[in-house]
């Protein structure tokens, strides 16, 4: 990606991991950035480090993007500092653990506000902009659980299936229009997710680093693709719904997630 001056990004869930991670490649390429997560005394740091390596403005905002009218707020708040968004990367989400029926109703359902429309409504509101000049990015992340249902983490996959539905969608209609979509699909990852969620087993195959993520989203955007999956172990993996009969992707993927003993208790993991 090439070095870009006077242009802002905004990252959710930027406070830690794949957030943070987006940050930093987009202050060193020279854009100014608004750091959005709940955990204000983390995005403060981040902040300051940014602007002390990249000489760059670091705006915070400190919202939760579960509850439904965050992303008028951060939009309005951004109206209101005078900055105009031409890259944002929808990164917060988080996941449970857990047999359906025993997982908390409101923090499913939290999960969707998250994942899903969080997701929706922060593009809705940043697009416009971006097509007024015809030039602006998307970045939603995804994961791998986006390619098959997920037993045991059944809302999660689907909300995962939602962005990746949603952001090819997108990348097909604004394609001619100067504004590029780009959902990137990560496997496990060395976040503090799978810690908070405290479930080994819904952690599945060697884990990536945040910033070989972010490295694998730059290629891809460059390159024009609606969709990235980082790792090409964990790239097979997506494909294999494609080749597989589904009743035995379920299979699989159920033994995999299964509960441990102890461990169907869901947790919540989020920037």
């Amino acid at each position: 990606m090439k070095k870009i001056q006077n242009q802002w990004a905004l990252i959710t869930g930027a406070s830690s991991g794949i957030g943070e991670a987006f940050a930093l490649e987009m202050a060193s390429k020279g854009n100014h950035v608004v750091l959005v997560a709940r955990s204000e005394a983390k995005l403060k740091q981040l902040a300051d480090r940014i602007e002390r390596s990249y000489k760059v403005r670091a705006e915070v905002i400190v919202a939760d993007l579960s509850e439904v009218n965050a992303p008028q707020q951060i939009y309005d708040e951004c109206k209101n500092r005078g900055i105009r968004v031409d890259t944002l990367i929808n990164n917060a989400g988080f996941a449970t653990h857990g047999w359906f029926e025993q997982v908390d109703g409101l923090r499913q359902q939290e999960e969707i506000m998250l994942n899903v429309l969080a997701v929706t409504n922060m593009t809705h509101l940043f697009l416009p902009a971006m097509l007024q000049t015809r030039n602006g990015t998307v970045i939603n992340v995804s994961s791998t659980a986006a390619f098959q249902p997920d037993p045991y983490m059944a809302v999660y996959g689907a909300t995962k299936s939602f962005v990746l539905s949603f952001t090819e969608a997108l990348y097909e209609e604004n394609r001619q229009r100067g504004v590029r979509f780009l959902a990137i699909c990560p496997g496990a990852t060395e976040t503090s997710f799978f810690d908070v969620v405290n479930a080994e087993e819904a952690s599945v195959g060697k884990r990536d680093t945040p910033e070989h993520v972010v490295e694998v989203a730059m290629k891809a955007l460059e390159s024009g693709k609606p969709y990235a999956v980082p790792g090409a172990s964990n790239y097979w993996t997506a494909q294999l719904s494609r080749v597989l009969p589904r009743r035995q992707i379920l299979r699989v993927v159920g033994g995999m997630l299964t509960p441990r003993p102890q461990s169907g208790k869901a947790q919540r993991a989020r920037a």
